[in-house]
């Protein structure tokens, strides 16, 4: 019940007003204590519509308590200055860029989607039989696995007794020779 009665006369309790932005939202901040901890609690009053893109990020900042200081007309002015001349530089740029691609191929015209080319997919292509059909292919696909397993006896030497040390390497290196002393 005595959580109801505080939050009941939190309603009342004196509001501090913090400030206001360009768009006419009004900031607000008061203290309050919630489970003996003393907090303070921060929002806005929109001018118009609940429209939470209107807030700037300074007072986003300020209201999920990153900033402890509300921000100043003065700080205010002095960023939407910066904003409008890196706008501008970016305007300057895209112009420049144009001036530019329009001297280097005026008869050349880019088309780009913006997305990398596909793989190349014959080498992956090449490892599947010319005929996929029935059993054909289980065939085609048994013959090649026979000629792998060939392949690779040949390449297999006699095999030397196991040892407790690791032998060979590079080219006389075989797989499976080594076997931990037990």
């Amino acid at each position: 019940m005595s959580r109801l009665w505080g939050r009941v006369a939190g309603l009342f309790r004196s509001k501090s007003f913090i400030g206001a932005d360009m768009t006419g939202n009004k900031y607000f901040s008061r203290m309050e204590q919630i489970d003996g901890l003393v907090k303070e609690k921060r929002w806005v009053v929109f001018r118009r519509e609940e429209d939470p893109t209107s807030i700037p990020v300074e007072w986003i900042c300020w209201l999920n308590g990153q900033r402890k200081r509300a921000p100043t007309p003065e700080e205010m002015a002095e960023l939407d200055a910066r904003r409008e001349r890196v706008r501008l530089n970016v305007a300057l740029l895209k112009k420049e860029e144009e001036e530019k691609k329009a001297k280097e191929g005026t008869g050349r015209k880019i088309t780009s989607i913006g997305k990398a080319e596909g793989p190349e997919l014959t080498s992956f292509v090449r490892h599947f039989p010319a005929d996929s059909k029935g059993d054909k292919a289980e065939e085609a696909s048994k013959e090649a696995d026979q000629s792998r397993v060939k392949e690779h006896e040949s390449e297999i030497v006699t095999a030397e007794p196991k040892t407790t040390e690791p032998s060979g390497s590079g080219s006389s290196f075989r797989p499976g020779t080594w076997q931990p002393p037990s």
